[in-house]
């Protein structure tokens, strides 16, 4: 069986027998239905903060906005100490994701405090994200690269 989704909420059903004749049956609308069906779809996007193995993926703008409201939490910038050196966020510290291994970090003493991961453009953070997850942190949030960050810099 195939569940095609066509304008309007209407659902069509396709049951192909066995001799290859096509059945078209029409099912009424599941409007009631389909926002839980999106919703179920939407949470298991991505990863959340605090599930096992797992990371919380936010844009830029949001982490920025995010950060604002809270004060308990790190900026850890991943690229290079060159990189780092020639502009970095205010209050972010470095440690590079090449030297993020399987040994504990003492700049990151607290597994569960809020880690906001960045890099260049956003491959090195989603990298050290998986490490970070994998070393036991649970509260890592990745927000892709500097290049998005339209601020001051250091």
């Amino acid at each position: 069986m195939v569940i095609k989704l066509f304008h309007g909420c209407i659902f069509q059903l396709f049951v192909v027998n066995y001799k290859q004749q096509i059945k078209l049956e029409r099912i009424a609308p599941m409007k009631k239905i389909l926002p839980l069906i999106l919703s179920a779809m939407a949470l298991t996007a991505c990863g959340t903060s605090g599930s096992e193995g797992s990371y919380q993926q936010l844009s830029m703008y949001k982490a920025l906005s995010q950060m604002a409201k809270e004060d308990n939490y790190i900026l850890l910038d991943v690229r290079t100490i060159e990189e780092y050196n020639d502009a970095h966020i205010p209050g972010a510290i470095n440690i590079a994701n090449e030297t993020i291994g399987k040994e504990d970090i003492p700049e990151l003493p607290d597994k569960d405090q809020r880690i906001y991961v960045y890099c260049r453009s956003g491959n090195r953070s989603r990298q050290a994200a998986k490490k970070l997850v994998k070393l036991g942190y649970t509260n890592i949030v990745e927000i892709g690269g500097i290049i998005d960050y339209h601020g001051e810099t250091e």
